[in-house]
């Protein structure tokens, strides 16, 4: 009996990770959050996951000229979330997932300097998003606070 439900339980697993489904615990990030710190406004749209994949779209726009844009989208790969991020529409580079609680997500890509970490989590109301990594050996970092846009 014991072989019967792991078996069971295993193959309910591998379905899941097939459809996606794992990316059903990140829908805490979907919707539109943006920061304002003084002229400098960062906008941040995230679609709910739907079949197996959220994508999202981030523009920053100081003094009203855009000085950054970049396309986002998480997937599930090897049965994990992982963070494809494209800026300026480059080719995606592609974040894994190393820790991820009810409402906090880390992914990191370990070969890379700057950033080598992006972190998601929620705070109340509000999305964070950080990233971390080195730039010329000293550890550096740029953290946001979403606000829910209205």
């Amino acid at each position: 009996m014991k072989v019967s439900t792991t078996m069971a339980a295993l193959a309910a697993v591998a379905a899941m990770g097939a459809r996606g489904e794992g990316l059903d615990d990140l829908s805490w990030m979907a919707g539109d959050w943006m920061e304002k710190k003084g002229a400098t406004a960062t906008e941040e749209h995230w679609l709910p996951p739907s079949g197996g994949l959220m994508i999202a779209v981030n523009r920053t726009v100081s003094e009203g000229k855009p000085t950054t844009f970049e396309l986002l989208r998480i997937e599930m790969r090897d049965g994990k979330p992982s963070y494809l991020s494209s800026p300026g529409g480059r080719p995606a580079v592609e974040f894994r997932t190393v820790e991820q609680s009810a409402q906090r997500i880390v992914f990191e890509d370990p070969a890379r300097e700057f950033p080598r970490r992006i972190l998601y989590w929620r705070d109340g109301e509000a999305l964070m998003a950080r990233i971390e990594g080195t730039i010329n050996g000293q550890p550096r970092a740029r953290e946001w606070r979403f606000e829910r846009m209205r």
